[in-house]
């Protein structure tokens, strides 16, 4: 039986922190939560909790991919993987490109 601690990565990577907070705001931010947050009256200082956990989130399986840590992200899909109806899942891809 797997224990899970959490663990808290000192040595962050800007890199790293940029990404978490650009993919939290293409993943997150600018989706059906600020619909959300108007309806239920959720005030700017919760939104920055909730924004902050999903840049902690992001960020950790950011370290574990830069150190090849599959094992542990194998871990984390197989813990949340629950629903086992994936079949509507659409990739969406979105990005700016210079031609």
């Amino acid at each position: 039986m797997k224990v899970w601690k959490n663990i808290k990565i000192k040595d962050t990577n800007k890199d790293v922190l940029l990404l978490s907070k650009s993919f939290t705001n293409y993943l997150y931010g600018y989706g059906p939560i600020l619909d959300i947050c108007r309806k239920y009256n959720i005030d700017k200082k919760d939104r920055a909790i909730l924004d902050k956990y999903m840049e902690n989130r992001i960020a950790g399986l950011l370290m574990l991919y830069i150190s090849k840590n599959f094992d542990r992200i194998n871990d984390i899909a197989n813990k949340y993987n629950l629903d086992d109806n994936v079949s509507n899942i659409i990739p969406e891809i979105e990005a700016y490109i210079k031609k």
